[in-house]
């Protein structure tokens, strides 16, 4: 099973911030997981919420600034301030770990569409990383599976099914044809009682012991964890390492 740090170490440090990842791997874990959304400049940033207000001191929506306003809010602490991190900065420290795993989340709905996918492609294009099995784009979006199929069909595209419409987007993935899907821990829970989990499972947010336990000993092919150094001991303890 491998350990993937849900927004970074973002337990720790601020989330999606250069810091959160680059302490994920200090940490342990074998890859990343960052949400991208697509500025009013058409930079890809690493930024969950699609207004700001929550993970900075600024305000507003993310889709209506430049990188270079959001620069100047602080996503960090007080004490160690931070400038949001794009998507090209997150690539640049992946190249430092090019045995680890990138989980990039295409954002949705928003008011640039398909354009989103568009500029994920281009970037992963310009940098080689087409057919890259350590990159890997997953989405609640069904459309934005759809889009990456059509767009670089080498890449890993892994659709997060919503608990209310599980049956819906079952339905769906007959038609956008992801390479694998993702579960709340909650429907892995059931999966995992009948017997039915899907392979190569992506879970998430498994923070508690038992539930990596769990997923560890249930064939789970990635856990994504606010706790990447608590799962690290975890999995390691299942493999006797």
């Amino acid at each position: 099973m491998f350990v993937i740090a849900h927004r970074g170490a973002s337990a720790d440090y601020p989330e999606l911030t250069a810091t959160a990842f680059t302490e994920a791997f200090l940490q342990g874990a074998d890859g990343v997981e960052c949400d991208v959304r697509l500025t009013r400049c058409g930079e890809l940033v690493c930024i969950h919420d699609p207004i700001v207000d929550r993970v900075s001191d600024g305000r507003g929506r993310v889709s209506t600034h430049t990188v270079e306003q959001l620069r100047e809010y602080n996503f960090g602490t007080e004490e160690a301030p931070s400038a949001p991190c794009t998507l090209d900065e997150l690539l640049d420290i992946m190249d430092d770990h090019p045995d680890k795993h990138l989980f990039i989340e295409s954002k949705h709905p928003m008011r640039y569409g398909r354009m989103l996918e568009e500029e994920l492609v281009k970037t992963l294009r310009y940098r080689g990383l087409l057919a890259d099995p350590h990159i890997h784009v997953i989405s609640f979006s069904g459309s934005a599976i759809h889009r990456i199929q059509q767009l670089a069909p080498a890449l890993d595209r892994i659709y997060l099914r919503n608990d209310p419409n599980a049956w819906y987007h079952r339905i769906r993935e007959l038609t956008i044809q992801p390479t694998a899907v993702g579960l709340s821990m909650r429907t892995a829970r059931e999966h995992i009682r009948d017997h039915t989990l899907p392979p190569s499972s992506y879970v998430w947010t498994v923070d508690d012991p038992e539930d990596m336990t769990l997923c560890r000993d249930s064939g789970v092919q990635w856990l994504a964890t606010n706790l990447p150094a608590l799962a690290r001991e975890v999995v390691d303890r299942g493999t006797g390492h």
